[in-house]
């Protein structure tokens, strides 16, 4: 497999020549040699790179979530290194001044409360107003062939759902900028490197997806991506460990109350396609639960083309509730109900699942919603 970058600066060098450029990346975007993206196009460009932008997390990916981020200027080159998820979450005119282009290479997930895609959103738009061409050089995603999950209801409209897809969209951040453009406004500003040797059947936990550097602190291998949308609820229900800070974040759901064996035998009755759930304990690393010992459910993802981490996580919740109590899951202190419906797109979710409408009935609901988006989707489908 080859990433788009390494694509652009190999057969499409001549987009480069006589610009000024903006790079949107941060250090978990390699290229075939093991350099970042912002290494590799510097060398090829020198000084023409004017300019470096950084999303959630920072250029460096080494910020917390939801940590502010200051701009900077690049020690070494001595260029601006902007950052959009701090005073401001979109370039200003005046980052973009003297830039006549701007290319995004991030290593994203395809999951909607991800900000890189509201960060990319936001990019493609203020280039487009201030006419400055935008290329983005595709990257994988860990799972292409998945959709899942409720369409964003308006009033949830927010950076952690900043457009009308569901949380699990499966489209590569080329073809979801082909989404967005065709959204918003056609334009021939924006262009899309493809990867070359990738295929969406191609499995993101087969070895084949070269160097992996976490794109951001809590994404520490391709498995915690994959199931990440899964345990990413906890987040607003702190009750609830998701073992950020150790080194199965977002792989483990714990609480002090969970019983290891017995939940994981009560998981495995109802059978659900591509993963499997394993007895574990550790020791929680951030607040509210840091230094307790919790019993833990581990998530493995056994088969991502049959996935489906979003009904996952709400078949977890359920279940929780149902085996431990709905208090512990929904009334724990610090519970954050509307950064919940931010998550899911929808505050219809946390409501069914409290009244203990039938999973089945939510799933068909969101499936017939979908249907628009599913036609659209083919139409940016790149691979």
């Amino acid at each position: 497999m080859i990433c788009g970058m390494d694509i652009l600066l190999e057969q499409h060098s001549k987009l480069l020549q006589r610009r000024r450029i903006g790079l949107l990346s941060h250090q978990a975007a390699l290229v075939a040699t093991g350099a970042t993206s912002a290494q590799a196009l510097r060398k090829k460009v020198g000084q023409s790179l004017k300019a470096l932008f950084g999303p959630e997390h920072g250029f460096m990916g080494q910020a917390l979530a939801g940590e502010e981020i200051f701009s900077s200027i690049h020690p070494e080159w001595k260029i601006p290194v902007h950052s959009l998820y701090g005073a401001m979450r979109a370039p200003s005119p005046e980052m973009l001044h003297g830039l006549d282009l701007v290319i995004c290479d991030l290593q994203d997930l395809g999951v909607r409360c991800y900000t890189y895609l509201a960060t990319m959103a936001n990019m493609l738009r203020a280039c487009r107003e201030a006419g400055v061409a935008m290329i983005v050089t595709d990257r994988p995603i860990p799972l292409p062939l998945i959709v899942d999950g409720a369409m964003p209801h308006p009033s949830c409209l927010s950076f952690v759902a900043p457009c009308s897809l569901p949380m699990v969209y499966g489209m590569t951040s080329g073809e979801t900028a082909l989404w967005l453009n065709r959204e918003s406004a056609e334009s021939e500003m924006l262009r899309v490197i493809t990867m070359r040797e990738w295929q969406r059947s191609c499995s993101v936990i087969s070895g084949n997806q070269g160097e992996f550097v976490p794109p951001s602190p809590s994404i520490q291998s391709r498995e915690s991506a994959l199931a990440y949308p899964v345990a990413v609820f906890s987040e607003a229900l702190p009750g609830i460990d998701c073992g950020r800070g150790t080194n199965l974040a977002f792989r483990v759901i714990g609480a002090p109350w969970l019983e290891p064996e017995k939940f994981c035998q009560h998981l495995a009755r109802f059978k659900i396609k591509g993963v499997s759930f394993h007895p574990y304990r550790y020791t929680a690393a951030v607040k509210p639960l840091a230094g307790r010992d919790l019993g833990a459910v581990r998530i493995s993802v056994t088969d991502p083309a049959v996935f489906r981490p979003v009904e996952c996580s709400l078949l977890l919740l359920r279940e929780l509730a149902e085996c431990y109590g709905a208090r512990r899951v929904w009334q724990h202190q610090g519970v954050r109900a509307k950064w919940f419906d931010q998550l899911y797109g929808d505050p219809q979710v946390r409501l069914q699942l409290k009244e203990g409408v039938a999973l089945k009935k939510i799933f068909t609901e969101w499936r017939s919603d979908r249907s628009a988006f599913m036609e659209e989707r083919k139409r940016a489908l790149l691979y």
